[in-house]
């Protein structure tokens, strides 16, 4: 199972890109994998191929008006794990005896 994280965002439409960022959220969502968005990066769980699909359609989505886009990429695989976007957490919260901020 994979855990990719990825940030993706045009450098051709000025200041504010939350428009943009926001069309490859909703790609990431309609994806129907888990995912989880956080300040600066999204993280989705799926196979390699799946995962790699996504970000596939979320370049497709803003190549249709962007010109130049900025596109980073961070895998964790680890064989025979799923739900491993919820686990990590709670292993690292157990640890520590307490919840972490999420």
């Amino acid at each position: 199972m994979v855990l990719l994280e990825f940030t993706m965002s045009p450098f051709d439409k000025g200041e504010s890109l939350s428009p943009y960022v926001a069309r490859v959220l909703d790609v990431v969502d309609k994806s129907g994998l888990p995912y989880r968005l956080n300040p600066m990066a999204t993280v989705i769980e799926g196979d390699y191929d799946q995962v790699m699909q996504v970000v596939r359609d979320c370049f497709m989505e803003l190549e249709k008006d962007c010109k130049r886009i900025s596109v980073s990429i961070k895998i964790d695989y680890r064989a025979g794990r799923a739900s491993r976007l919820n686990s990590k957490t709670e292993r690292l919260e157990q640890i520590l005896g307490r919840p972490l901020k999420q």
